[in-house]
């Protein structure tokens, strides 16, 4: 299968953590769009909105082969199935194509997404949108940026019309993303809270990619984020870097489902309490 340079080059070990994972993701994200130029088919996971490509194998393959030969030292742990113990930590968790059902339909909305961590929290995040040339970055040593450009939605710069700064604006002034399977909504014990926190926001997005959703969170054209049972890849790499560019991130177990969400200060707050309140305990 010829899936064309960028299954084949090779990075340099001496690059720092930040500019390895954001060659990684542009590499990968790259990579998986060649592939779906050339044609590809997808097998189902849990449903049919679920799915997987050879796409989302060969870019999770590089990003492993690059990793084991750049941090040998560290741990790797990928959606599609790659996991590595390492030695130094730290471990690198890949999400080869977030959105894998808008990548196979044609849809622009789907990235290519990564995150370090160590045993006590998240150090760095990258996500590489393709198709929209955008490269979200950020973590506790490097401040978020999008195409190299420092994001100021939560700072000072960001400062609303009415000069109320974004981390001060309410859930219900802000339009929240979010995502839930329409199966999940026949459950009570996830559909209450969901409901709870969808009907707390001034408007709802659903647009099935969570990093590209986290990236917009921390550039701001998103007001605030929840979701229900994300994975690590799903979550860590949005979260360092909406934390970098000065929002803030949660979590709460309700009903026996973890709600992961981000925003602004008290939008996360708002969201937590009105989870909170769909809780049958």
């Amino acid at each position: 299968m010829t899936t064309g340079r960028h299954s084949a080059l090779e990075l340099d070990p001496a690059l720092d953590d930040y500019q390895l994972a954001s060659a990684l993701v542009r590499e990968a994200g790259q990579l998986a769009l060649l592939m779906r130029m050339a044609g590809l088919q997808s097998q189902q996971k849990t449903s049919i909105s679920d799915v997987v490509t050879a796409a989302d194998h060969a870019a999770e393959a590089y990003v492993l082969g690059q990793l084991q030969r750049c941090r040998p030292e560290d741990g790797i742990l990928g959606e599609e199935g790659a996991s590595v113990a390492g030695t130094s930590g730290r471990t690198w968790v890949i999400d080869p194509v977030d959105g894998t059902y808008n990548f196979l339909h044609g849809s622009t909305y789907w990235c290519s997404a990564l995150a370090l961590k160590d045993s006590s929290d998240v150090l760095l995040g990258a996500i590489f949108q393709p198709e929209e040339d955008k490269l979200w970055l950020g973590g506790t040593a490097h401040t978020a940026t999008l195409n190299g450009e420092v994001m100021t939605a939560y700072r000072d710069a960001g400062a609303g019309q009415d000069g109320t700064a974004r981390n001060a604006t309410a859930l219900a002034e802000l339009g929240a993303a979010t995502y839930i399977h329409p199966t999940w909504l026949m459950d009570p014990l996830c559909a209450m809270p969901w409901h709870a926190a969808a009907t707390s926001a001034a408007a709802l997005r659903m647009f099935g990619s969570g990093s590209c959703d986290l990236g917009r969170v921390a550039d701001g054209q998103l007001g605030c984020w929840f979701q229900h049972s994300c994975p690590e890849w799903d979550w860590l790499p949005g979260k360092a870097i909406v934390r970098a560019a000065g929002g803030a991130t949660d979590t709460v177990r309700i009903n026996g489902l973890d709600w992961f969400m981000a925003g602004g200060t008290t939008a996360v707050r708002e969201l937590r309490a009105a989870l909170e309140s769909g809780s049958v305990a």
